[in-house]
């Protein structure tokens, strides 16, 4: 099974789409924005997040694609913001396990 962190990496979106969601990356509120994107009570660990973030954004992604009427931009771009976060959330919670493991 390919690791979560490789699925985002992979990612190819409009470069509108991405450049709207860096720009929504300053105001990201974790508690307030992802329970409402993944419309959750709790907002679950980082991992489990970027999973259903991932979900999330290919349906949308097909739809963009096929140009549906139910597609929202507004809420593609929502939806990478948090996406974006999360997974930078994520490489920062590998990393500091990584610094942390005993060497040997």
């Amino acid at each position: 099974m390919e690791d979560v962190l490789t699925r985002v990496s992979r990612l190819e979106r409009p470069l509108i789409l991405v450049q709207t969601a860096r720009q929504g990356l300053t105001d990201y509120c974790r508690n307030r924005h992802l329970r409402r994107v993944l419309r959750a009570e709790v907002p679950p660990r980082s991992s489990d997040a970027v999973v259903q973030l991932l979900d999330i954004e290919a349906a949308l992604d097909c739809q963009r694609r096929q140009d549906r009427a139910a597609y929202s931009i507004a809420r593609h771009v929502e939806v990478l913001i948090a996406l974006m976060s999360e997974a930078a959330a994520l490489r920062a919670i590998r990393r500091s396990r990584r610094r942390l493991q005993p060497m040997g």
